[in-house]
């Protein structure tokens, strides 16, 4: 069986593309083709309220080209999410019934809450010892979501209006920071030393520069020089010194922001970086619902 899933994101759109192999009780997601496009729509729509045209036609020609490839691999069965910056545009109805009129793709725009069910979806419960409390953060364009496992089971999820291309065009309020600062540190209290697994682009990029084969997390200590080293850099100077790609090298500053704020307030020392994400999560629901 051949699985797509769609995720338009803040910063990014991805199609993910996995055959689906079932070996007894065991069920194979072997991931096909991975493409990602940074289509940016939430700087249009933080800063407007709206996707403008070219944002909207670089849209829809993203969208024409997954359902080619999608039909080149012969698709059996596809999921398309929008998250934050969809959820915010004041037009997101109207381009979304234009891309299902032209291309035949339909897309859903899910809240903050079921994004964070959905990464949830890829098992991660299965991995983690069962005595031992866990915090997901998943930082994206738009949003970062947070998910508490305790004893395997999800004891806290919330999404939160704090992202990477927010920060960028000054949309996060002071209040919105408050509230995430006073969850995580109430979460603290209630479960002490918990392992925090991070999810999103900008954190596997700074795992992989790290570039240790010793290392299977990421302590706060380097996320904190790297805020550091790259904060007062331009993002040309990101991009050639570190050959970053110009819409990772902007975003990533505020991601290493978020990443360091959310793991000094809920009192985490490192990180562990398992590189799964909402479009690996979507394969997982999608599987669920077809299977």
């Amino acid at each position: 069986m051949i699985l797509a899933a769609i995720d338009i994101g803040s910063n990014a759109a991805r199609l993910l593309i996995c055959e689906v192999i079932k070996n007894n009780t065991e069920t194979e997601f072997n991931k096909l083709n991975l493409i990602r496009i940074p289509l940016r729509l939430g700087f249009d729509v933080f800063e407007k309220g709206y996707i403008g045209f070219r944002k909207k036609k670089m849209l829809l020609n993203t969208i024409d080209a997954f359902s080619a490839l999608m039909k080149v691999y012969e698709v059996d069965h596809y999921i398309a999410c929008a998250t934050s910056a969809m959820r915010d545009a004041s037009n997101a109805k109207e381009i979304i019934k234009e891309i299902k009129a032209d291309t035949g793709i339909k897309i859903d725009v899910i809240t903050g809450d079921v994004e964070a069910e959905i990464i949830y979806e890829n098992h991660i419960a299965e991995l983690l010892d069962i005595n031992k409390s866990y915090l997901y953060i998943d930082v994206g364009g738009g949003s970062t979501e947070v998910t508490l496992f305790h004893k395997s089971t999800v004891a806290f999820q919330q999404s939160f209006n704090i992202g990477t291309v927010r920060i960028l065009t000054n949309k996060v309020d002071d209040a919105t920071w408050e509230n995430l600062k006073q969850t995580l540190k109430d979460i603290a209290k209630k479960y002490p030393k918990m392992i925090a697994i991070g999810s999103g682009g900008n954190i596997n990029k700074i795992f992989s520069m790290v570039n240790s084969k010793t290392l299977k997390s990421l302590p706060i200590e380097v996320i904190r020089e790297f805020y550091k080293v790259l904060e007062p850099l331009s993002v040309d100077e990101r991009m050639h010194t570190y050959n970053l790609k110009k819409d990772r090298a902007d975003v990533i500053v505020p991601a290493l922001r978020i990443y360091a704020n959310a793991m000094k307030w809920a009192n985490i020392d490192e990180i562990h970086v398992p590189k799964i994400g909402l479009a690996d999560g979507l394969i997982n629901h999608l599987y669920e619902q077809v299977k």
